[in-house]
């Protein structure tokens, strides 16, 4: 697995997130593992946002989450006095908040799984099916954002009524000023699938999601150029969702939907103009890569 760089990448996003939580307690040693550059967090409530719908609000993407408990993984987000994303999500057990951490979804195995990975390409993949350019969108990051109990089954701005266990976490937003020198194969989200239909071409179109333009990306703060409730998908360096789940689970990965998206021709502006779908499921993760 080629992402010795995301580490690096995603915790000088979300530490700030973590750190605004407060003091935390202890973790308990038995409920945190180390995995490689990761922590597991073991059979405890976490939030999973891997397909969850987003808007905006202030730079901040606001995700309606699914609450789960169980194992989940994530970057450490050392900070202060031994605190890290274990701490944090342990104290918020009984202070009203969860942490939002990584599972493999079971709403993507294949081949009952209604949703599936897509691959936004970047520099490096973006001939893949003869397609002319790089995805050039924005999306929420969700790993390490906080999540509020106190919106679980509650109505929250643009996400409309939630349900029993969905709650709001909040996430950085990764924009395309980043780049390709970042992600050079791209970024991937969740999106819908069908069992009959296969991958479906609308979800490509997510991958430019609050795309900004080169002018926007050279000024101070290009995210204050995304909108008011915009709807950007969550998402990670591609890759990233494959080396969770190889950690988590210890080789043992179900096999995934999973969907390609191919820019087919670039508009004036440098965005996508047609996307086409490539249906690669079932994918088998190789965790001896």
């Amino acid at each position: 697995m080629r992402l010795k760089s995301i580490p690096l990448i995603l915790a000088g996003l979300l530490i700030p997130l973590l750190a605004g939580a407060g003091a935390a307690s202890a973790a308990n040693p038995d409920k945190c593992e180390p995995a490689g550059d990761f922590l597991i967090l073991e059979n405890q409530q976490y939030a999973l946002c891997a397909n969850a719908t987003c808007i905006t609000f202030n730079q901040v993407a606001y995700c309606g989450c699914d609450l789960l408990k169980g194992d989940s993984i994530s970057l450490p987000f050392d900070f202060g006095d031994g605190e890290n994303v274990c701490t944090v999500n342990q104290d918020g057990r009984g202070n009203g908040y969860r942490v939002s951490t990584y599972s493999v979804p079971k709403r993507s195995v294949f081949p009952e799984g209604d949703y599936a990975l897509y691959t936004c390409p970047g520099e490096l993949n973006k001939g893949k099916y003869g397609g002319v350019a790089a995805a050039s969108g924005s999306y929420a990051q969700c790993d390490g954002g906080l999540c509020f109990i106190s919106t679980k089954g509650r109505n929250f701005p643009g996400l409309d009524k939630l349900g029993k266990k969905e709650l709001v976490c909040s996430c950085p937003i990764t924009t395309n000023c980043e780049g390709s020198d970042a992600n050079p194969e791209g970024h991937q989200i969740g999106g819908p699938y069908d069992g009959a239909a296969g991958c479906d071409p609308n979800a490509c179109l997510k991958c430019d999601a609050a795309r900004l333009t080169n002018a926007q990306c050279e000024t101070s703060n290009p995210a204050g150029f995304i909108g008011i409730q915009e709807d950007v998908p969550v998402g990670s360096a591609a890759g990233t969702p494959a080396t969770l789940s190889c950690l988590l689970l210890d080789g043992d990965v179900p096999r995934l939907n999973s969907c390609f998206c191919s820019c087919d021709e670039v508009n004036e502006d440098g965005g996508c103009a047609e996307w086409s779908v490539h249906d690669e499921s079932p994918l088998d993760v190789r965790c001896d890569l």
